[in-house]
C-alpha cells in the first residue's frame, strides 16, 4: 500500500487513526506555494515509508476538515499521531526545513 493518499470530508477520520504519522497536506489547486511543497512531501514521504503517511485533502472540495481543524491559509500541513493533532505547520519550506520540522515523527 502507498503511504500517499488522497482524502476527503468523509475519509478524513479514518485516515488520520492510523498507528504511523500523518501529514495532512491542506492544499487548492489555485494555491502557488501549494505546488512549491508537493514535491517536496512527496519526497519525504517516499523515503519515510514505514514512519508517515501524506494524506493530501483538497480544501475547496472538502471545506469541512479545513474549517474543523482552523486552517486560515495555505499551505498547512497538519500531523497527526494515534488521531490526535500532534503538529501544525504553516506555509512552503525547502526540504531541509521541512524535514527538521518533522525530525520528532521520522527520527
Amino acid at each position: 500500500m502507498s503511504n500517499k493518499i488522497t482524502i476527503n470530508d468523509a475519509t478524513f477520520q479514518d485516515a488520520i487513526s492510523g498507528d504511523k504519522a500523518v501529514i495532512v497536506d491542506f492544499w487548492a489547486e489555485w494555491c502557488g506555494p501549494c505546488k512549491m511543497v508537493e514535491p517536496i512531501l512527496d519526497e519525504i514521504a517516499g523515503e519515510y515509508p514505514d514512519k508517515l503517511v501524506l494524506a493530501k485533502l483538497n480544501i475547496d472540495d472538502n471545506p469541512q476538515s479545513a474549517a474543523d481543524y482552523g486552517v486560515m491559509s495555505i499551505p498547512t500541513m497538519i500531523v497527526f499521531r494515534n488521531g490526535q493533532k500532534a503538529k501544525t505547520i504553516v506555509g512552503a519550506r525547502p526540504k531541509h526545513q521541512m524535514l527538521k520540522e518533522l525530525s520528532e515523527f521520522i527520527g
